[in-house]
């Protein structure tokens, strides 16, 4: 299956509550060869509105730390673990999660992403639970995840978390000046 199959059968998908609140689905979007997938929590208001992930402030912040690292979005896949907008920009509720986990599953096995960037907590935690984004951002994780076997996390902080906290952009700079090595590293030992 290729991603534009995957991305139609998620805009008919009513498999949970935010199917009756949402405007549009947000499949996500990039490459289909990408290397680097990063992972958000789920669509905010513009996303919603243009049924494209991270084109507010935040995806502004991100597109500046691509750039930082000479890398664009049509070189990596964008998508979030859920795939439509939770009402007054709330968490994803765990079920809402679930519903979506499979759409998520099936995006990581269409792309065969080297490392997969986890933005945030909420991203961070659905693929290793027991993860604070504080404890590992900016650090290589290996870990084995069923069913797709293992595979290389990268977590980093949620660019909007830098917008809140100005403390957290130099933070989020520098984990995405690791971005490059890393990937140069994984190339080396596959």
């Amino acid at each position: 299956m290729k991603l534009k199959e995957l991305d139609k059968k998620m805009k008919e998908c009513q498999d949970c509550e935010l199917a009756k609140t949402r405007t549009t689905v947000v499949p996500g979007a990039g490459s289909e060869q990408a290397e680097i997938m990063f992972i958000g929590e789920g669509p905010g208001k513009n996303e919603d509105l243009q049924g494209e992930p991270f084109v507010g402030a935040a995806g502004k912040f991100l597109d500046e730390l691509l750039n930082r690292i000479n890398l664009k979005r049509e070189d990596i896949y964008i998508a979030n673990v859920v795939k439509c907008r939770p009402p007054g920009n709330r968490d994803p509720k765990p079920e809402e999660a679930k519903a979506c986990w499979p759409w998520l599953e099936q995006q990581i096995k269409i792309i065969k992403p080297k490392v997969i960037i986890p933005l945030g907590r909420h991203s961070l935690q659905r693929f290793i639970p027991e993860a604070g984004i504080s404890q590992y951002h900016g650090r290589a994780l290996r870990k084995e995840f069923k069913p797709l076997g293992k595979l290389i996390f990268f977590p980093c902080y949620h660019p909007a978390a830098a917008l809140y906290n100005g403390s957290l952009r130099g933070v989020l700079e520098d984990d995405f000046e690791k971005i490059p090595k890393i990937l140069k590293k994984i190339k080396e030992i596959s």
